[in-house]
């Protein structure tokens, strides 16, 4: 074989192994593209399933319904489990409170609490839906939210508080919070939220919708309710 021969061999290998690394920087490049793109296209599903969860909650199975006094028995023998029960329910009266089954919890009302000012007292709608818009908070404005409830039946076990709002068909806000595991008594449970301050400006001044709901760990709602309300510059 002549050195000119050599020369074009070479050149060709040369060429095939140039052009089998363009298509491996292709496909690398076309699977980046796609990794890429399915990235992307889970961050949107993962956001629309954030929104979604505001209106479905994931239910957790937390077994079967059972009476206090069914609970007590079965438990009789942990000694821990059953001192716990014993201090959750604390003077619960069980013959008056029978056999039922599912826990009852009525929210009695909502108040908006703010520095210097007196409490605002919002009863609760049977129906849940509120005529007009409810309240007005000033803008700037340092305020917590306090509701009253009251537990009947049975335990009501992992109640949680949601809200969301909206601003213009846009949601702006979404507090969820755990507020515990609670005993049927005659007593209202009360519980205020941490302290929050209202937006000011003039983009945050005008009308709002919300929605607030108090769900239980089998998903059980005791209460959605749906309201307006404003912020403007003074109260």
């Amino acid at each position: 074989m002549g050195l000119d021969e050599y020369k074009q061999e070479k050149s060709g290998e040369s060429t095939q192994v140039l052009n089998a690394k363009d298509k491996e920087d292709d496909v690398n490049e076309s699977k980046e593209k796609l990794t890429r793109k399915l990235s992307e296209d889970y961050s949107v599903l993962t956001i629309e399933d954030d929104d979604e969860d505001d209106d479905a909650e994931s239910t957790i199975d937390v077994g079967p319904q059972c009476s206090l006094k069914d609970q007590l028995e079965k438990d009789k023998d942990d000694e821990s489990l059953r001192k716990w029960k014993e201090q959750l329910l604390g003077s619960v009266d069980l013959n008056a409170i029978g056999e039922t089954l599912e826990p009852e919890v009525k929210i009695l009302n909502l108040a908006i609490k703010s520095p210097g000012r007196d409490d605002i007292l919002l009863q609760i709608p049977e129906n849940g839906k509120v005529k007009g818009n409810w309240f007005t908070l000033k803008e700037g404005s340092r305020y917590s939210l306090q509701f009253a409830f009251r537990v009947n039946n049975n335990i009501v076990s992992g109640l949680k508080y949601t809200n969301t709002v909206w601003k213009t068909g846009v949601k702006v806000d979404s507090t969820k919070e755990m507020l515990g595991t609670f005993s049927p008594q005659a007593e209202s449970y009360k519980h205020e939220m941490p302290e929050e301050t209202t937006p000011s400006g003039i983009f945050a001044r005008g009308s709002y919708s919300a929605r607030t709901k108090f769900v239980d760990d089998d998903n059980k709602c005791y209460l959605e309710i749906n309201y307006t309300f404003d912020i403007r510059k003074d109260w």
